[in-house]
């Protein structure tokens, strides 16, 4: 049995190299084999990582993160806690995903944007730059959240919608182009 030190502190946990890229996995994880694990990238705790999913770089998917269908997570993002990303969303760059959120649809979180609590971001939508999503917010239907922009409380942004620069957007307000 090998071990790997994912380096978080808890030392060497059991872990092998996935056989779709070669990145370690905790044996606490589950990978599909239709999955790809990149060299350098991690899947520990009871992360599940399956269909035909992409991660690779740098990125991790820990706890009881969910990456599936034909999702991609890669640069040195970390996808944790009880994150699902799914459908054919993509998050990269050093994005992170973590709560509850959940990423889905065509859906891109790139750059050093965060998802969180119980957010979700779905369709066509883009969330970049150091922007963040949180709360109950919703992002969907092709809407452009980016810069240092905001989304939070039970707010949705949709439709073609954008909030960029240094906007916030909360409550229950409706953004809709």
């Amino acid at each position: 049995m090998e071990t790997f030190d994912f380096d978080f502190g808890n030392g060497s946990v059991p872990a092998h190299k996935h056989p779709n890229g070669g990145g370690w996995v905790a044996n606490t994880a589950h990978v599909s084999e239709t999955a790809y694990v990149g060299p350098d990238a991690l899947v520990f705790g009871n992360a599940r990582v399956s269909d035909d999913a992409l991660v690779h770089g740098n990125a991790r998917v820990s706890d009881s993160a969910q990456v599936y269908g034909n999702a991609e997570v890669y640069g040195y993002t970390w996808v944790f806690e009880d994150a699902r990303v799914f459908e054919d969303a993509l998050v990269s760059g050093d994005a992170r995903v973590f709560g509850n959120a959940q990423v889905s649809g065509d859906a891109l979180v790139h750059g050093n944007a965060q998802v969180f609590d119980d957010a979700r971001v779905s369709g066509n939508t883009r969330v970049s730059g150091d922007s963040r999503v949180f709360g109950n917010a919703r992002v969907y239907n092709s809407a452009r959240v980016f810069g240092n922009a905001r989304v939070s409380g039970d707010a949705w942004v949709f439709e073609d919608a954008q909030v960029s620069g240094d906007a916030q957007v909360s409550g229950n307000t409706r953004v809709v182009w």
